[in-house]
């Protein structure tokens, strides 16, 4: 690598008492940009070092004299109360039981008759504001005269009056002797103006920083806390935290009719990204992506009149912000930084259009929960970075950077110089890729209730947590992070209001449980869906289904796409009838590169083949795997499909065979699936990378007909140039 390409496109952390280690990771690892964290401040040793500086901003928090002095516009979340089963007698409900009081604090400030929510949950019944009242002095709501035996829950707003992102750092990392940070809502009209002002004070008083970073902006996700001070409820997604009188009278205005605590508390729910989402709560959605883009353009333009870059990090505060809709570049935001867990969640970044550059922060944070003795901070740093590069591969970030505290890092040297290797060998591989398309055999689309809005991350429950429940849809979004397609999201309101939404795509992809925003649920019920998928694969096309593909009970069916997919569910309403269909196929062309069984996940019993389909896997009297033909066009079932490199070939395979494309499996083709090939045929590249920590043998095959015996190191990804 020459010199010029041993610098840049990385971004470190630094605190006041690290300027000598700052500078020295800066060389090591070619940094040119410097960062603040949560809690830190800036040194002046730094502000001169030829580095561009980011300075992190925080709309909502770091000024608890105007929060105090206007407790009127803090901050407010929806949340509901436990489920409470009455007796014979008067039933009161506690509020705040399970649930931190220093995070939250029941807003008795406003109407209560009209803003809060009584539910008898039994009959699902809103009870009129005469059948409760509030006792503020016991903090509960008492029901004198409830149906004995019914349950009961209660929807009430509450003052955010510690940040929850400050308190989860400060639990995090046991923070002593601080102030809790408040938070307050911009939106509303004082804090509005003064929070404009003050952003310009902000800027003019800082003049060393470049690049104002937006700890995103206005309305945090939803992250609650118990009186332990442990997470009680996280949803990354969730709106219930944008939400105040002021907002809501706002948002009846435009939509025309009455607001209900319920299109945010969804039965305890919280329109959680597993849930078919109601059209009420699209309707909310919407209303608060459009009134954040205004607010925020107006930051923005603030920050570009000042002589600042914009960047907004995707992560903390950012409801109101998705990416991945219009209203978005509408901001006019310099560039986006968002965390990277694996391939998905690069692609979550990289993907976003609009913006002048992106970048990732790279795992691990430097948090004491991997940087103490005993901590692996050097593995999980490469296992971070090697599922990151695939998803790079295919579509880059700009750039990449850590966070947290650099003290904490520089105790590890043997994490300091793996990071300067992933440093090395981002700007190596950038250099190599010179912004050129890589390869593509295949369109696909993956079909779910939220479509392009959550493109990548529809799947993400928080902090990266394995689930049982999800280990399908993370499976196959991180096989096709770094997959040689073309990939796209589509709702099921793409296929209602477009005829032509699947008239370029090659294969569709449904993956998920039955009931459930990924696969659908109610809206299968609909006959223009059903009949717009089905004459998608009658005509030619592709479907790849994933655990219970279109899974509704309805009209004599639990998988409402069974006749397509070849395979149905047994829920005991068809015991009566007998299954024939079997025999295994040998031999598949999907199958082709398994050493073995293949590791479908959890076992997810009653799944059945219907006559006419292929068998290619099962447990006793379970299919695991089947392929079908529907018309013209071609079906793939698969219970499971937890990431890995097999399965991920598996997935690549079944792509091509539902296309029709077995033909074109050896155009920059792997015989190992642990190995990848990626070309960029406009710069006359390709390279073949070694996704695992064990050396790998492997044939690589060009679409000339050539190939070629390769041998990588552990992690080696090696260049070639495609005339050689």
């Amino acid at each position: 690598m020459n010199e010029s390409k041993r610098t840049g496109r990385v971004t470190i952390p630094t605190d006041l008492d690290m300027v000598q280690e700052t500078l020295a990771v800066k060389e090591l690892w070619g940094a040119d940009a410097i960062r603040d964290c949560d809690g830190t401040e800036f040194p002046d040793g730094l502000k001169q070092v030829g580095a561009k500086i980011y300075s992190t901003y925080y709309t909502t928090r770091k000024d608890n004299a105007w929060a105090k002095a206007n407790p009127d516009e803090v901050q407010q979340c929806y949340i509901m109360t436990g489920f409470h089963t009455a007796g014979e007698g008067a039933l009161s409900i506690p509020l705040m039981q399970g649930i931190s009081e220093e995070l939250l604090q029941i807003n008795a400030r406003d109407d209560i008759r009209r803003w809060w929510g009584v539910m008898d949950r039994t009959a699902n019944r809103p009870l009129a504001p005469a059948e409760w009242v509030f006792d503020e002095a016991a903090g509960a709501v008492v029901i004198p005269q409830p149906q004995a035996y019914h349950e009961y829950t209660v929807s009430f707003l509450a003052y955010l009056i510690w940040d929850p992102v400050h308190m989860y750092n400060a639990v995090t990392n046991d923070w002593k002797d601080f102030e809790h940070q408040m938070t307050f809502d911009v939106r509303q009209p004082k804090t509005h103006a003064y929070s404009l002002e003050r952003l310009r004070r902000y800027i003019r008083e800082h003049p060393y920083v470049d690049v104002i970073r937006y700890t995103t902006f206005f309305h945090q996700f939803t992250l609650i806390f118990d009186e332990l001070r442990r997470e009680k409820y996280v949803d990354w997604y969730g709106y219930s935290a944008s939400v105040s009188p002021y907002i809501l009278e706002r948002f009846e205005r435009e939509v025309g009719y009455r607001f209900r605590p319920e299109y945010i508390i969804d039965q305890g729910y919280y329109n959680n990204q597993y849930r078919v989402p109601s059209r009420e709560y699209l309707d909310f959605m919407a209303f608060q992506r459009r009134e954040v883009a205004k607010l925020a353009r107006e930051m923005v333009d603030i920050t570009h009149e000042l002589g600042k870059e914009a960047l907004m990090f995707l992560g903390d505060h950012w409801i109101g912000t998705e990416p991945y809709l219009p209203e978005f570049s509408s901001i006019g935001l310099d560039g986006v930084v968002g965390s990277v867990g694996n391939g998905s969640t690069l692609r979550l970044i990289s993907d976003i259009q609009g913006v002048s550059y992106t970048e990732g922060r790279f795992l691990p944070y430097f948090f004491p929960d991997t940087f103490h003795e005993g901590g692996d901070p050097v593995g999980e740093a490469r296992r971070n970075w090697l599922t990151a590069r695939r998803a790079i591969l295919r579509k880059p970030i700009d750039r990449i950077g850590y966070g947290g505290y650099l003290k904490l890092a520089v105790q590890f040297p043997g994490f300091v110089d793996c990071v300067k290797n992933i440093c090395d060998e981002f700007r190596e591989l950038y250099a190599n890729m010179e912004g050129a398309e890589p390869y593509c055999a295949k369109t696909v689309a993956v079909l779910n209730c939220w479509g392009r809005q959550r493109s990548w991350g529809c799947h993400m429950v928080h902090h990266a947590i394995y689930h049982p429940e999800n280990y399908s849809y993370a499976g196959v979004i991180e096989a096709l992070s770094g997959a040689p397609f073309d990939v796209r999201f589509l709702s099921f309101d793409d296929l209602l209001q477009n005829p032509d939404a699947l008239a370029d795509v090659d294969v569709l992809l449904l993956v998920g449980d039955a009931d459930t925003a990924h696969t659908g649920g109610v809206l299968w019920e609909n006959p223009r869906i059903t009949a717009a998928v089905r004459g998608f694969v009658s005509r030619g096309g592709g479907l790849i289904g994933v655990g219970e593909p279109s899974g509704h009970a309805y009209q004599g069916h639990i998988l409402q796409l069974a006749q397509v997919l070849g395979v149905e569910k047994e829920t005991g309403f068809t015991l009566g009838y007998d299954k024939y269909n079997w025999d295994v196929v040998p031999n598949h062309f999907i199958l082709a590169d398994c050493a073995g069984t293949p590791d479908f996940g959890p076992l997810k019993r009653g799944i059945y083949a219907l006559p006419g389909a292929q068998v290619l896997a099962k447990d006793g009297r379970n299919v695991l795997m089947a392929a079908n033909a529907f018309g013209h066009g071609r079906s793939v079932y698969l219970t499971g499909l937890p990431y890995s490199d097999e399965n991920s070939r598996i997935l690549h395979r079944a792509i091509l065979w539902a296309a029709g494309s077995e033909d074109e499996l050896r155009n920059w083709f792997s015989s190992n699936p642990a190995v990848e090939v990626n070309a960029y045929v406009r710069n006359g590249r390709f390279c073949a990378v070694n996704n695992t920590d064990l050396p790998q043998e492997t044939t690589v095959f060009c679409p000339d007909g050539k190939s070629f015996a390769l041998s990588l190191a552990p992690g080696e990804l090696r260049w070639f140039s495609i005339d050689a």
